[in-house]
């Protein structure tokens, strides 16, 4: 099985960090901080680059995940996530 040349990271920013702890079905998980939070995801980033592999950041904006994972049936969770920031870059690359 080869290795996928790209990759979607499910990014949040920190004006939408605190909502998505709150909305998200396993937001609690998060870290409080949200500088925790992107000091974490910007290592394993660079460690996923490292490895030959593009790291696409996907947004996850609160109203518009909540409304894809109504459509899709998923619970708000990180498997619901990583599925959506391989459908955008799917989408993306298609177009």
């Amino acid at each position: 099985m080869s290795r996928p040349r790209r990759v979607g990271l499910p990014w949040y920013s920190a004006e939408n960090y605190e909502a998505l702890r709150t909305t998200l079905a396993d937001g609690a998980k998060l870290p409080l901080a949200y500088e925790t939070w992107r000091t974490a995801t910007e290592q394993m980033e660079g460690v996923v680059q490292r490895s030959g592999v593009e790291v696409v950041r996907v947004p996850i904006e609160p109203d518009a995940f909540a409304a894809w994972c109504a459509r899709d049936g998923s619970a708000g969770d990180g498997a619901a996530r990583a599925r959506y920031a391989a459908v955008v870059i799917a989408e993306d690359t298609a177009a």
